[in-house]
């Protein structure tokens, strides 16, 4: 499993999140770190990469070891 990391912008997006979306989000995240499963995409124009979970969305950079969280929220905002 690789290790999970959140910035401290991220850390302040997941806390204003209802809690069952959250629940949602880090356990759609934990399952991505163990097994590499989930709706994960290239993002387009930058580095990093993307989890869909519902209207929501995560954007991470990957390496061997580690997953850095940058941005937790509605994927209405998060691309702004």
């Amino acid at each position: 499993m690789k290790a999970i990391f959140y910035t401290t912008m991220a850390t302040r997006q997941l806390r204003g999140l209802s809690a069952d979306v959250r629940e949602r989000l880090v356990g759609k995240l934990r399952r991505y770190a163990e097994t590499g499963a989930g709706d994960v995409k290239a993002l387009a124009g930058q580095s990093g990469a993307r989890l869909r979970v519902g209207d929501y969305r995560v954007i991470f950079i990957e390496t061997a070891e580690t997953i850095s969280v940058r941005s937790v929220g509605h994927r209405r905002e998060i691309y702004e």
